[in-house]
């Protein structure tokens, strides 16, 4: 076998990028949370209106490829069948785009909403489930579905063996995918991978092992949240050693615990009625509203919501498009453009509304009865993490529920960046033979380095905002480069359809 030469430009210099930002962020923690603070109110402020635009305009892309002649190509060989089954496959799709994170905004997100006065005037038991279910449904899952179309069509179609950014861009870029402009597509897409695995584990950790205290007992510490980070790591590490046999176990795995999570808040918690009918209602106002919430920029700023919010998720799930999609590309061999597109939308955004309705309206339920005051904790103390341990305490048999939060946690952590490892080592090669042939010293190295920088932020004060800036910013750039893959995918599906089967040229584009 042809032996694979290390790419540096996506290996060695965002290794450099990211061990200089750990360093800045322990040495500097004020000077850095400043500085970025400014960055990201002036693109947050003055650029809102093209992270909006960018969100809308792929999911409109994406229910016309979907729908298109183009929905109807085979990502392989005509007539080729899908290498996994349905449940499978979703399962992968689902817990390769959602790491534990959405656990954790699914508990506590309708807190955060309910101190917005945009969200106190219209109603929070209307409206806050409502926003939630906005920023985690069809746009965000439209980056995914359309991107995971492209990279599938670019593998298994083309054939093209670099799996990477910038040959996603070759029907438009050409010759300069091999040149400075391909380069620096690669770059940023490492660079917002880091960010935004980062930004994840340093969002839900702290979740994690306030979990593990309630149950256990103890404090709360930086030392036991990097003891939970190396024993993640520990676990995804060891699995991705086994390829995607071993992401295939943990994804179902991970369904079926976060399953019953779901069941036994719904019919245990006691809020069951509540939940399906505030649910309901929520499903109704962001259907009946979505487009005045999806173009919705607060231009007077007299709430600075979408600036607070919408603009940050949809930072925050562009710089995610990095790996999760190209992993739902690399296990849809078989399956239609189509079928890619549509069935993230089943999958993605149906597990999403379940999780948001089931975990986020039994608290707003415990409150609006009396069960706990959690607007009241979180005001009086500040830590949300502690507030969430308060709404989980009124659950029936609370302990059951704080197990399947930790094994649930556990697992999406371990499935997602088991597929965010494999895709990773596609970087570091100017050419790969598919996500399985990745050297396991390369999937160790990787393994290991996605942990670095969430173990420095720990120790870093303003953690959270810091990561929440990172991503906006590594978000700006990433949005051309994906609207440039979409653009390219599409000339090259219309020539493809054409009659034109050969991959495109280092020449094409010019």
């Amino acid at each position: 076998m042809k032996k694979r030469k290390t790419d540096p430009a996506t290996t060695i210099i965002p290794f450099t990028i990211i061990a200089a930002l750990c360093a800045v962020f322990l040495i500097f923690p004020d000077g850095s949370t400043d500085t970025l603070s400014a960055i990201r109110g002036f693109l947050g402020d003055t650029f809102g209106s093209y992270y909006l635009i960018v969100g809308l305009g792929i999911l409109i892309i994406s229910l016309y490829l979907a729908y298109s002649p183009i929905g109807s190509i085979v990502l392989g060989e005509p007539g080729e069948k899908p290498q996994y089954g349905f449940w499978t496959w979703g399962a992968m799709v689902f817990t390769c785009g959602l790491a534990a994170d959405i656990l954790f905004y699914s508990l506590c997100e309708w807190i955060y909403y309910a101190q917005e006065p945009h969200i106190i005037e219209m109603g929070v038991e209307e409206w806050a489930n409502a926003y939630s279910l906005f920023h985690w449904g069809p746009i965000p899952w439209s980056f995914y579905a359309v991107l995971a179309a492209a990279f599938g069509f670019m593998l298994f179609v083309r054939g093209r063996t670099k799996q990477k950014y910038s040959e996603a861009c070759r029907p438009i870029l050409g010759k300069y995918t091999d040149r400075l402009p391909g380069k620096i597509v690669d770059v940023l897409a490492v660079f917002a991978l880091i960010a935004g695995t980062a930004t994840t584990f340093s969002v839900a950790t702290p979740l994690l092992a306030n979990c593990v205290t309630a149950l256990f007992g103890g404090n709360v510490s930086d030392l036991l949240s990097v003891v939970i980070l190396v024993a993640v790591c520990g676990t995804y590490t060891v699995s991705v050693m086994n390829g995607l046999k071993g992401v295939e176990r943990l994804s179902n795995i991970c369904m079926y615990l976060f399953g019953a999570l779901l069941v036994y808040v719904l019919f245990a918690g006691g809020e069951t009625r509540f939940i399906i009918e505030s649910g309901l209602t929520a499903v109704g106002n962001a259907v009946q509203n979505f487009i005045g919430m999806s173009t919705w920029t607060d231009a007077l700023r007299t709430s600075s919501f979408p600036q607070n919010w919408t603009i940050f998720y949809w930072a925050y799930w562009l710089v995610w498009c990095v790996a999760a999609p190209f992993f739902m590309g690399g296990v849809s061999r078989g399956r239609t453009v189509r079928q890619v597109i549509m069935g993230s939308y089943i999958f993605g955004v149906l597990s999403t509304i379940v999780s948001f309705i089931v975990l986020g309206n039994y608290g707003i339920g415990a409150q609006l009865t009396g069960k706990v005051d959690a607007l009241a904790i979180f005001a009086e103390t500040g830590d949300i993490y502690g507030t969430v341990i308060e709404i989980i305490k009124t659950i029936p048999l609370y302990p059951v529920v704080l197990v399947l939060i930790i094994l649930s946690m556990v697992a999406f952590y371990a499935s997602s960046f088991d597929s965010i490892t494999l895709v990773a080592c596609q970087y570091s090669y100017r050419e790969t033979t598919g996500m399985e042939a990745s050297p396991k010293k390369m999937r160790l190295f990787w393994a290991l380095f996605l942990i670095m920088l969430p173990i420095a932020l720990i120790f870093s004060d303003g953690s959270m905002n810091n990561l929440q800036t990172v991503s906006i910013i590594a978000a700006f750039p990433i949005g051309l480069v994906i609207v440039l893959i979409i653009a390219s995918f599409i000339k090259d599906a219309k020539a493809y359809l054409g009659g034109d089967r050969s991959a495109p040229s280092d020449t094409d584009g010019q």
